[in-house]
């Protein structure tokens, strides 16, 4: 790997540690949650333009696409720009929005969940352009929009309706500097039970919808306990994220009831196991439930609407995979010290990149998983500085790999 100075690549990414620093802020400054991220969009658009990427697209989902170079190895590295609502402000000790910085730490929402990977990507572009560190690959680095309401969604777009299948994709979720390769998939289930009203006096004339779920309730917390573990992605859940019900007044008898359900998938789980284990249920069947998967089919911030099923499935990529060895190559050979390889506890757009597709996906990205969706999230200088490095150094290990 003579030809790769590694003190050089790591240099000029702490030479850019102000700019992704300012870069990242100013995300942060922008709101933009789900269906809400245009202005966001378009900033990057700016940034990507302004280090030199050799085309900057938007595509027809409002998904933003940072081109450089034009050799035969399509690599992608991915961001979703999104973020979830600050919540409760009384929560934050500082502006949300606003946020703060001091030597080491940027606080606001999305500063690790997950612009931060946004910003570390942008200015590994630049340090790839100059290094000259192209070669015989295309280098395609996305920010992606609707990941925290349906995760996947935009790159089930990308790949279906765009036609673009990478040979390999690099998620830069938060990893607290880990590799990540793989995760638990999710589903998202509805159970509805129907009832009949009475009135509230004689609620023997009716037959109560809500009781009935109560039966399904307690057997719903019997099935978690019961379901599957593996070595390495751990133990597939479920909990019971909603509840709603119909009734004429509060002096009826309920004839209606229906809860949602968050499902967590381990490996050799999938949706026809998921939804039969419920529908399987003594007091499910007692109610003649009806057990389904919700679909997603809101806008995009530019009014395309793409539906899908609420499934997204788990992944898992070998530890002897190319992808895999590279990646720790490329960590090894800038930070000298051997990696932690591990997982996500939480989903990511790797459930469609991988999980529907199986097209190979690492992650490796600044912050935390702990900061996500909580207040005063943070991460840190330190790791958009080395996710920079890695990312501009691991498309040119990983080309000198495949050919030997």
């Amino acid at each position: 790997m003579a030809s790769i100075d590694f003190s050089k690549i790591n240099v000029l990414a702490e030479k850019y540690k102000p700019d992704m620093t300012a870069f990242l802020r100013d995300m942060i400054r922008i709101p933009s949650e789900s269906r809400g991220e245009k202005n966001v969009i378009q900033r990057i658009k700016i940034e990507m333009e302004k280090v030199g990427f050799d085309k900057v697209d938007i595509d027809p989902m409002g998904n933003v696409h940072g081109t450089i170079g034009k050799g035969a190895c399509l690599i992608a590295m991915d961001a979703h720009i999104d973020t979830v609502g600050v919540g409760n402000r009384d929560n934050w000790e500082y502006d949300p929005y606003e946020g703060f910085e001091d030597a080491d730490v940027i606080i606001g929402r999305g500063a690790s969940d997950q612009e931060g990977g946004m910003a570390s990507m942008v200015y590994a572009g630049k340090i790839i352009k100059d290094l000259k560190l192209e070669d015989d690959y295309t280098l395609l680095v996305v920010g992606t929009v609707q990941e925290e309401d349906c995760d996947g969604l935009c790159w089930q777009y990308i790949i279906k309706e765009l036609g673009l299948k990478p040979e390999f994709v690099v998620s830069t979720e938060p990893t607290d500097g880990g590799i990540y390769r793989g995760q638990r998939g999710r589903m998202e289930i509805k159970v509805a039970v129907k009832g009949i009203s009475a009135h509230g006096s004689a609620p023997e004339r009716g037959d109560n919808a809500i009781f009935k779920m109560g039966r399904i309730l307690s057997e719903l917390e019997g099935l978690h306990d019961r379901l599957k573990s593996d070595d390495f992605l751990g133990k597939g859940t479920l909990t019971v994220s909603e509840i709603f019900y119909t009734s004429p007044s509060r002096c009826a008898v309920a004839d209606g009831c229906t809860i949602s359900i968050d499902r967590r998938l381990t490996a050799g789980e999938d949706k026809e196991l998921a939804l039969q284990q419920i529908q399987d249920l003594p007091a499910a069947k007692a109610a003649d439930a009806k057990v389904t998967m919700y679909t997603y089919d809101e806008p995009s911030y530019t009014g395309l609407v793409y539906p899908t099923d609420c499934y997204f499935p788990s992944w898992v990529l070998p530890e002897d995979h190319p992808v895999t060895k590279a990646a720790a190559e490329t960590y090894q050979s800038l930070f000298n010290a051997p990696p932690r390889v591990d997982k996500w506890t939480f989903s990511t757009n790797g459930v469609s990149i991988m999980g529907m597709f199986g097209i190979p996906c690492i992650g490796f990205g600044p912050g935390k998983e702990s900061e996500s969706h909580a207040p005063n999230e943070r991460t840190w200088k330190a790791d958009l500085v080395r996710c920079a490095a890695f990312y501009a150094t691991l498309p040119i290990i990983y080309l000198h790999r495949k050919k030997g």
